[in-house]
């Protein structure tokens, strides 16, 4: 009989899609309970398994409701939007947290949590830019990023010029002048990733506002490579940065915004993320609170 299987333990996980549409399709999330036993190289051995962009571990917290480790394929990652509301969506349909405010500790601090209605809300702090003009000491030109996306400066929305923008992690936002040019692109995960890399970037956040493309304020596709992390349906963490950028850029001065993702991708999952805003007197951002539904899909087991 092989040792090493005589040694596994049997971890139970769930997958939980975070952002759901009236219960379909949203993001789907590795989600592991319990687990204050596991180390460092145990969770990224499970998240690996698992093969999802992220799979959240969750442990008891001396400064917090609960300690949250998230893990993609590949490395360690600070946040993650739609593994938060992954989780605290599953926490709340079983009872484990109750309507109201809640609260996770990560490897960057702590984050309030707020669930209403069943949706759980995740903060992040006030928006920072970076334009493009600021990469070149990186070694990156905004003519290396739309190269990247298989895109030309004409492809742009005239409005907005690319920036990094940072609510908690960092994405390089992207506007395209319609849907017809989101659904083309011609992403080089390779160059994504090195780019990323320079940057200190989770990825790109491509959007448009074209009311042809869609019925919310913006819609959106998300690159991540340098993640292991080609493109996802939901990211909770970018949509935040991209609500910021709407408002503060391109005079959208509601406080409450809508942000579509996943219609563009192959195959399709859409998914919806609603960005409440934080806007002081003098219309400057302090925060906001991204949030959504999260259903669960399945369970499995992993051998560690």
């Amino acid at each position: 009989m092989n040792i090493s299987h005589v040694m596994a333990r049997k971890i139970p996980a769930k997958i939980v899609n975070g952002f759901v549409v009236e219960g379909c399709g949203g993001n789907p999330a590795g989600l592991v309970l319990d687990a204050d036993g596991l180390s460092e190289r145990d969770m990224l051995d499970i998240a690996s398994q698992i093969g999802l962009s992220e799979t959240a571990f969750v442990s008891q917290s001396n400064t917090a409701a609960f300690k949250l480790d998230f893990f993609t394929p590949n490395r360690r990652i600070a946040h993650c939007g739609h593994a938060t509301i992954a989780t605290f969506s599953y926490l709340a349909e079983t009872g484990r947290i109750t309507q109201g405010e809640s609260s996770k500790e990560t490897v960057d601090g702590s984050r309030k949590i707020m669930i209403k209605n069943g949706a759980a809300y995740m903060e992040q702090v006030a928006p920072t830019y970076l334009n493009h003009r600021d990469w070149n000491p990186k070694g990156v030109t905004l003519e290396d990023v739309l190269d990247s996306l298989g895109l030309d400066a004409a492809d742009l929305d005239p409005r907005i010029e690319p920036m990094v923008v940072n609510t908690g992690n960092s994405f390089a936002m992207v506007g395209v002048s319609d849907g017809a040019r989101l659904a083309r692109l011609s992403p080089d995960f390779a160059k994504i990733s090195e780019i990323s890399e320079r940057l200190e970037l989770i990825g790109y956040y491509v959007f448009t506002t074209d009311a042809a493309a869609t019925t919310k304020d913006a819609t959106t596709r998300m690159f991540a490579p340098r993640f292991a992390i080609n493109e996802e349906s939901a990211t909770g963490m970018a949509a935040g940065p991209l609500a910021c950028l709407l408002h503060d850029y391109l005079g959208l001065k509601q406080s409450s915004i809508t942000i579509e993702q996943g219609k563009y991708m192959q195959p399709a999952s859409l998914s919806q993320i609603s960005v409440e805003l934080i806007v002081a007197r003098d219309g400057q951002i302090q925060g906001l609170m991204a949030g959504g539904y999260g259903k669960l899909m399945k369970q499995v087991d992993v051998l560690l």
